[in-house]
Parts: structure tokens; sequence; C-alpha cells
């Protein structure tokens, strides 16, 4: 593997900011750390850096030791690429200059080649010329990750790379970047908070929860095969219904009868949670199963109801939105299951 964290632990006094991390990400591979603020994401991304020591395990890159307790190889001799959430690009400097920094060891005219060879490969050519000021947040971006790529590094670090623009740039240059890194066959690492970015970007996402690993997988597994009640809440969308096992394939819920195949670990009149997302809750207006909108959200091309069961209990269907229901509306839905995603019942 061409990145590996074996058993991760960073402390900070008696808080443990990173706890026994696992994750190996292959060659030419994205991978992403996910999470809310303070589960030790970026203190992660900081150990892999070398910006902080580790208390526990070992961090591996192409089989070669950087970290364990007691070593620690200097960031300037890892190999590794770094987009900062704030670019750091040197404001007195242009763009070509910016880029062809970390170049060193070369010529004058080699660093010039190459830096311009980057810039072409990032789309920025015409702006070489230019100072940071000059150009857009966006283009700032692309320079940073240009002057990152540039010395061909093993691991491109990026930290919260798309926090300091707005929405609709943030989804434009997560695919652009994704695009960038898969020319040159560039492993990266990155970290977010916003799902959407994680899942434009990465080959795998890492799920984490203070300081814990909860899953590594691909985004489909994740929103699909959630290994925790954590993972399953925070990805994607989706309601806890209350239900009992009553075979390999049939879970009893307010519902009614639900079909599909039920985790191994579950026995007839086990208790528990079934996970229903959006895309599970079908609208049908010929079912006669009618619940109530009690919240709408228009997302453009469907809308996001709302629908409160007769206990009180809601669940989230997504609706194409030349159906503009009102709310108090009852509206027909169906369940439909490919496999059923169910926890232990809380409480």
């Amino acid at each position: 593997m061409w990145l590996e964290m074996r058993g991760v632990e960073r402390r900070f006094g008696k808080t443990v900011a990173v706890s026994g991390l696992d994750l190996t990400l292959p060659q030419g591979a994205i991978g992403c750390l996910l999470g809310p603020s303070g589960c030790g994401k970026t203190t992660a991304l900081r150990c892999v850096a070398g910006f902080e020591p580790v208390d526990a395990g070992e961090i591996f890159a192409r089989g070669r030791l950087l970290s364990s307790r007691g070593v620690t190889a200097p960031p300037a001799s890892r190999n590794i690429g770094m987009v900062f959430q704030d670019y750091a690009l040197f404001p007195h400097l242009t763009v070509l200059d910016n880029v062809a920094f970390g170049l060193h060891g070369q010529s004058r005219p080699a660093r010039e080649r190459r830096a311009l060879d980057m810039l072409e490969i990032v789309g920025l050519l015409e702006c070489r010329e230019r100072y940071p000021h000059e150009i857009s947040g966006g283009q700032q971006q692309r320079v940073a990750l240009a002057r990152a790529l540039a010395p061909q590094p093993d691991l491109v670090l990026l930290d919260e790379p798309f926090s300091n623009l707005d929405i609709d740039l943030r989804g434009r240059l997560s695919l652009e970047v994704r695009g960038i890194l898969k020319q040159v066959n560039a492993t990266a690492l990155l970290v977010t908070h916003d799902q959407n970015e994680a899942f434009a970007m990465a080959d795998l996402v890492g799920v984490m929860q203070d300081g814990r690993l909860e899953q590594w997988d691909a985004s489909y597994e994740l929103y699909h095969r959630p290994a925790t009640r954590f993972v399953a809440d925070f990805i994607g969308q989706g309601a806890f219904l209350p239900g009992e096992v009553l075979s390999a394939d049939a879970v009893s819920t307010e519902l009614g009868v639900l079909a599909g195949d039920v985790p191994l670990q579950y026995r007839a009149c086990d208790q528990i949670d079934l996970l229903l997302r959006p895309d599970d809750v079908l609208y049908d207006e010929s079912s006669p199963l009618m619940l109530e909108i009690v919240q709408k959200a228009f997302r453009g091309a469907d809308f996001l109801y709302t629908l409160a069961l007769p206990s009180g209990a809601t669940l989230l269907s997504l609706v194409p939105s030349h159906f503009n229901h009102g709310l108090g509306d009852r509206i027909g839905v169906r369940i439909e299951l490919d496999h059923i995603v169910a926890f232990t019942r809380s409480g």
C-alpha cells in the first residue's frame, strides 16, 4: 500500500485526539477523512505530514516508516505535497514563481519548465505572470495544487481545501481537482466536514467520530451499508423506524411487514431500528399507505418531504418537483428496500 496508518494515536495531555486509527491507501487513489469538527481528522492529517508526532502506532509511505512512538521524520524529508486551507501562496511572487518555489536543486530553466507544465495541467498558463491577489479564489486553489504537485510528491495532503469558496464553486472545483489528481496519477488524502466534497473527490472515505475511524470504505458502501449507527446517521439523510425481526428476510414495523435480507447478527424477536433513506420511500399515488406532509424542502429537481406516521415518527421521501403538495396534504408512498440496514434498538 502507498500509505498505511497502523494503530495511530495522538494525545494532547489527557485528551485523545486520534485513537487506534488504521487505514490503507493504494497508489493513485484519493482518500478522505470526513467528520464533524473536533473528530480528529485534521490531527490525523498533520500526523501524516509530520507536523504532529504520534504517541502510538506507525505511519508508512511507500513502505518507508515516517512516524512511530519516538520517531518522526521531518516534514521536509517526507516527499509530501501540502495544500493548505488558506492556500498559503506568497503574495510577492507571481503565479509561476509560486509553483516553482518548491523545486529545489534544479536550474532556473528546469524549474520554470516544470512550473509551466503544471500550470498547463491546472489550466492557468495564461495567469503565470499575475500575482495571487489578481486571481480568483478558485484559481488560487489550483495554483496551490500545482505547487504541491510540481515536485512529484509521493503523497498530496489537502486540508479542508474548498472551505473558503462559495457552494457552487466548491462543487465544481472538487470535480476539477479530482480530475487533475487522476491525470497525474497522484495519491492524495484530504480532510473535510462536507460529505458532498468527500463523495465528489474520493475513492475511499473514512468517517471519524471522537478520534476513531468508524468506517473506511467507498462512498456507496458508506451510504448503503454503514458499519455503525453513527455512520448511518452522519452520511446522507434518513430516519430510524422501530421494528421486530420476524425471520431472516422480514421485519415487522408500524408500516407493516417489510421484506429484505436481515443482517446475520439478528434473530427472530430481536428489537431493531431500521434505517430508511429518502430513496427507500417512493411516491406512489395508488398506494394505500397515506402519510401527512409536515415539512417540505424544494431542491430544484425534487422536493424532500418529511412525512408523519400515526405514532409521531417521521420519514423522509424524495418526490419529483412537479408533484407540489402542501403542508398537511396526505400522499401515497410505498417502501422499497434492496436490503435492510438495521441496528440494535436504542434505549
